[in-house]
């Protein structure tokens, strides 16, 4: 696939932002959705990404059922996605978008508290 500019990727992540179900987006609060070429060496020890996977999303932060109210004084949590992975799994800018939108909206499942479990089963519906 073609490299991405980091202006098209932002936008690609706009759009699915857009078609994400509103409700879920217009509930996140404090959350940075940010993109990075790829993940640090300390992102993927910490999380144990073996050698050959791919890490494409990452979700930083207090997850939503676990936040008191207190949280305005915390650092914001983030979402991450990481371009060149996401480019690395895709074979055309249609299955890119659909990559990050997927990958956007399983990073919006850990913010409101699901595991990967939870999130696998209802992918599987």
């Amino acid at each position: 696939m073609e490299i991405v500019s980091d202006e098209h990727f932002d936008k690609l992540i706009t759009r699915a932002m857009d078609e994400l179900p509103q409700e879920y987006i217009s509930q996140m609060n404090n959350v940075a959705i940010v993109m990075q070429d790829e993940p640090t060496t300390e992102q993927n020890h910490k999380l144990g990404v073996r050698s050959g996977s791919l890490l494409l999303g990452l979700f930083e932060g207090v997850p939503r059922i676990m936040q008191t109210g207190n949280e305005i004084a915390l650092p914001p949590s983030k979402i991450t996605l990481y371009k060149k992975p996401l480019q690395m799994v895709t074979r055309d800018e249609k299955s890119l978008f659909e990559q990050i939108k997927r990958t956007l909206w399983h990073e919006i499942a850990h913010y409101y508290g699901l595991n990967h479990s939870h999130i696998d089963a209802l992918e599987r519906g």
